[in-house]
């Protein structure tokens, strides 16, 4: 498994960012399975776009779960961009919305061997990145086959059990996801199906729950779990992470030869 620390320009942003990425190489499993020609011309990986939660860093995955494992089980490769506390959204500090959905996998499939096409890729987050990944695929859904929201909803107006009162910017927020949600089905157009995961001790629990009924109600196609004994913790983000790429994502587990 080759680990990548980026920095680079962004035109989005208008500053230096950091990305961190998990990208397969040779692995043991290929010398189980006979495979010699490991790196072949045109080859291709699958992508699952990975945001991190708030007062992150696109550091926290690596440092808190076991994502680098799980893609290279899977043969699936992990872009982890940083987003500054900015709740992945464009505003007068930047277009952090564009950034992600537009401009890094622009650039990554430009320069790394990744699909672009729309089955082979897949967006998620936890928390504050949780909230983000929906609102993207909802405003891009021809990018996307699957979303994995762990521990935040992105369309409900259910306040979270700290007795903080939302804003009327945050509502708003949650007015357009709503909107985009609607216009999608309205339009016929292809959009993701959400992998919706959260603990039954979680602060979020009632916007996650209320997230997936409204998404539902709307016409898109929600697969839900509460796992018992687990808050707002790494323990559960990192067991979530071994189940969605095991089990959940429609990924092939394997790299996407030229031959194939």
């Amino acid at each position: 498994m080759a680990v990548i620390k980026m920095n680079f320009l962004s035109q989005c942003l208008g500053m230096q960012t950091n990305v961190t990425i998990c990208l397969p190489s040779f692995s043991f499993a290929d010398i189980m399975a006979g495979r010699k020609d490991v790196y072949v011309p045109g080859m291709k990986y699958q992508v699952l776009w990975l945001l991190h939660g708030g007062s992150g860093d696109d550091s926290d995955y690596l440092h808190f779960s076991n994502i680098t494992r799980y893609a290279d089980d899977n043969k699936i490769a992990v872009v982890m961009p940083a987003d500054y506390n900015m709740g992945y959204a464009d505003n007068e500090h930047g277009k952090f919305m564009t950034f992600v959905a537009e401009e890094l996998p622009k650039m990554c499939q430009a320069i790394f061997p990744f699909s672009d096409k729309r089955e082979d890729n897949f967006i998620g987050g936890l928390s504050m990145g949780s909230a983000g990944c929906q609102k993207i695929a909802l405003k891009y859904p021809e990018k996307y086959a699957a979303v994995l929201g762990m521990s935040g909803g992105s369309v409900s107006k259910v306040e979270a059990n700290n007795g903080r009162k939302r804003s009327e910017k945050e509502n708003a927020v949650t007015d357009a996801n709503v909107a985009a949600a609607k216009e999608n089905i309205a339009k016929g157009v292809p959009v993701p199906k959400f992998f919706m995961s959260w603990g039954d001790k979680d602060f979020v629990r009632d916007n996650h729950k209320d997230t997936c009924k409204i998404l539902k109600e709307i016409g898109y196609d929600v697969f839900e779990e509460e796992v018992p004994g687990y808050g707002h913790e790494w323990d559960f983000w990192d067991l979530t992470l071994r189940k969605a790429l095991n089990e959940w994502l429609p990924i092939r587990h394997s790299v996407i030869y030229p031959d194939e």
